[in-house]
């Protein structure tokens, strides 16, 4: 990793200097010491960590594995068909879950979670007032840290028994050892719980820095005037996707997606409130977990109901919250499919026409994945009609004006895993 070699390095130029490694601290929060570990700040430790299978029960599942770098921070495996899976695949080979892996570029512009209101851009609608931020889909982390610290411990995702079992992995790496003591102090191992507590800073730290936000797709370069990406702005199907994104008229878009004033160079494409938007339960996913479980000896029963923000908050517990969950960012959006908070919806084109088909007079009144009409919502209740029927229909032109503005908020490095379909050419 680059960050431990530039210390390995550092460390050699001061001793042939006459220099010592002891009497500073790091930018990212390393303590003074006599000597410099290998992973000498937060961030490579973050990184060792967030790479390191011998975190999970069966030592075969790491962060990395449900947010592969290699693909947006997302989970891209796949199931027997070919398909990506709508949830993660646990640790025990069993498992899967109930909901999609969030990507986690950009993760670190979303607030702690917490109530408030936000100024709305490009938008018919008032200021948004209710719960905002936080991690996970329904916002129970309050930040990286938090979060950082759920899936080891989680049954059906790495499956460690508690805090103790995951300590002892870290006590089996001297590497680790030699870090948490020189970045946390000589007696973080006496105590579980802050040795915990020191993994998931560490994790957090690193889920924090530029790799994750790289503010580089094509859209940025545009803002930033490169001529190489101007035509598709100007001219292009991007461009007219692009005015209906960002229009108060055509689109309800920005209302939820827009985080600040347009033409911001640190847009992140979501205002991070809550909403139901009547998404489908995914029955497939629904009963192949049903099943898995069973396998696992857990209840496998049907009637279970994910009511997002209202269940799995404790924060939350008026019958508001119930249906509601975070919106995401769309930086990445076209490379890490399938969408929404339960992976029920394949492409990016069936999702903008889940939107349309709240609008009277819609012609895409059956979902083209399934060729039938649209599901029922799996939460009825606080369904947000307001913001889902604001705007004018679209036609198949618009749609695939919209499609081609989303693939341009693709982070360069991932630009190779767009579609090679023609369509924005």
């Amino acid at each position: 990793m680059k960050y431990v070699f530039w210390s390995v390095v550092l460390s050699a130029l001061l001793t042939a200097c006459g220099g010592s490694s002891s009497g500073g601290s790091s930018d990212d929060g390393s303590a003074d010491g006599d000597t410099t570990p290998s992973l000498a700040t937060k961030t490579a430790l973050g990184e060792s960590l967030f790479e390191d299978v011998n975190l999970s029960a069966n030592r075969s599942q790491s962060c990395s594995t449900c947010h592969d770098p290699q693909r947006a921070f997302t989970d891209g495996r796949t199931d027997s068909s070919g398909a990506v899976r709508a949830a993660s695949l646990g640790d025990d080979g069993t498992s899967l879950g109930d909901r999609n892996a969030p990507t986690v570029t950009y993760a670190s512009f979303s607030p702690a979670f917490s109530s408030g209101t936000r100024s709305r851009f490009n938008s018919q609608q008032d200021d948004y007032e209710g719960y905002l931020g936080g991690q996970f889909h329904d916002g129970r982390a309050s930040d990286l840290a938090a979060q950082a610290g759920g899936p080891p411990l989680n049954p059906i995702e790495m499956g460690m028994a508690d805090k103790a079992s995951v300590v002892s992995r870290l006590l089996e790496n001297s590497d680790y050892v030699a870090a948490f003591e020189y970045l946390y102090g000589d007696g973080i191992f006496d105590d579980t719980d802050a040795a915990y507590e020191a993994m998931r800073d560490a994790i957090g730290t690193y889920e924090a820095t530029d790799e994750f936000a790289t503010f580089d797709s094509e859209y940025d370069r545009f803002l930033a005037g490169d001529e190489s990406v101007q035509y598709k702005f100007i001219a292009g199907k991007a461009g007219t996707g692009k005015s209906l994104f960002f229009s108060q008229q055509f689109t309800n878009c920005a209302t939820c997606h827009q985080l600040n004033t347009q033409g911001s160079r640190t847009e992140t494409f979501s205002g991070y409130e809550y909403h139901n938007i009547g998404v489908p339960e995914n029955s497939e996913l629904r009963t192949a977990n049903s099943a898995a479980r069973a396998l696992a000896g857990v209840d496998s029963s049907d009637a279970y109901v994910d009511t997002g923000l209202q269940n799995n908050n404790s924060a939350v517990t008026e019958d508001s919250g119930k249906g509601k969950f975070k919106v995401p960012t769309l930086r990445n959006v076209a490379v890490t499919g399938p969408y929404m908070h339960n992976g029920v919806f394949e492409d990016l084109d069936t999702v903008i026409r889940f939107y349309d088909h709240y609008l009277t007079g819609s012609a895409n009144t059956i979902n083209p994945e399934t060729g039938v009409a649209w599901a029922d919502p799996e939460i009825a209740d606080n369904i947000a009609y307001t913001e889902l029927q604001d705007g004018s229909l679209l036609t198949d032109d618009d749609i695939d004006a919209l499609v081609c503005f989303l693939r341009t908020l693709t982070d360069a490095r991932y630009e190779d895993l767009l579609p090679d379909d023609g369509l924005c050419d």
